[in-house]
């Protein structure tokens, strides 16, 4: 023990000096490590402790060595982040629950034809909006395929229950560019009348720009690499415009987006029992999906509790209203009988 003392005392002036000559910490632990390996596999060729010696040289070097690494490592990593580049500093998504779609903005869809946004809001079905570029090098490519993947999954249609629009965010996009776009995945979605209920368009930098804005959806073109710096995000629209819900990632589950469609067409569309899920569940942005509401099932099973005591107690009074009843009668009965004439005499 005396001799493991020691050593961490060598280890500790060691320690001291590496301070005093390099601040940083990442360093530092590059150095304290080197020691350790060189003392570590120097003992190592020391000859072994006999049998049966309580001394552990070896042990104490790795416990030392797990120690310093969590006192000096883990807040070096911690203070090493670094700031986004300037260009990417606004890449992201900022969430605009409730904000208005600018309808009134042109653009053209994938066979050239002039149109608005607003016309694929009719006032009665959802909107599943992306912003995506045809030229993307892996990200809207993945995500797409992602949505498609989870709109398989739902009983529901595009162009049927709801629409979906993609907007290309990428001003030198042409209209042919996006009808191949188009056709790849209609071509992967295999849906009877999704041609007519998914529209891929393209459009101007300040009419991208506005829309990405309105939305909150930040991206920045990278000209050393002729590409879109963005990210994977989905939001569903209400049928009159208005952002109600955000869809991160690249995978989309078949029950996360049924719930968000019918949360965002307001009892429009869907079922009694999907109204009822979607006032179980809520929308957790960590998770990435719709998770129970605790005081609402709460609430519901509190519910359920009164009406089944109250069905047991009616039960229960019924059966006592038809025994009084049976009693009232047998008493009448009676009293019938013994009011006939000689009934009580010889």
């Amino acid at each position: 023990m005396s001799e493991a003392r020691g050593s961490a005392g060598v280890l500790g002036h060691r320690v001291y000096k590496l301070c005093r000559r390099d601040r940083d910490r990442v360093n530092l632990h590059e150095g304290i490590m080197s020691h350790l390996s060189m003392n570590f596999a120097g003992r190592c060729d020391r000859k072994r402790p006999a049998k049966g010696s309580r001394k552990f040289p070896g042990v104490t070097w790795v416990l030392m060595a797990a120690i310093l690494s969590t006192l000096f490592v883990l807040p070096a990593w911690a203070q090493r982040v670094e700031p986004a580049p300037g260009e990417l500093q606004n890449v992201g998504v900022t969430e605009h629950l409730g904000a208005q779609v600018p309808l009134e903005l042109p653009f053209r869809d994938s066979s050239g034809r002039a149109v608005k946004l607003g016309d694929f809001f009719d006032g009665q079905r959802p909107v599943v909006l992306t912003l995506n570029y045809s030229n993307c090098p892996m990200l809207c490519s993945l995500q797409l395929n992602g949505l498609v993947d989870g709109l398989t999954g739902l009983s529901w249609s595009v162009g049927n229950e709801f629409r979906a629009v993609t907007v290309s965010i990428d001003p030198k996009e042409s209209p042919e560019r996006a009808q191949l776009t188009k056709q790849k995945y209609l071509k992967m979605y295999r849906r009877e009348g999704a041609a007519s209920g998914w529209h891929f368009l393209v459009g101007e930098e300040q009419h991208i720009r506005r829309l990405a804005d309105t939305v909150g959806f930040g991206y920045a073109y990278l000209a050393d690499q002729d590409q879109y710096a963005h990210a994977a995000v989905a939001m569903i629209c209400s049928p009159d415009g208005r952002v109600a819900r955000y869809l991160y990632g690249i995978e989309y589950p078949p029950q996360t987006l049924r719930l968000a469609l019918v949360e965002a067409a307001e009892g429009k569309i869907g079922t009694t029992l999907d109204r009822f899920l979607l006032y179980c569940f809520h929308y957790d942005a960590s998770e990435r999906r719709y998770v129970p509401t605790a005081q609402r099932i709460m609430r519901i099973g509190g519910v359920a509790t009164l009406i089944a005591v109250a069905g047991i107690l009616l039960v229960f009074w019924r059966r006592e209203q038809k025994r009084r009843s049976r009693t009232s009668e047998a008493t009448a009965l009676g009293d019938a009988e013994s009011a006939e004439p000689g009934s009580g005499q010889s």
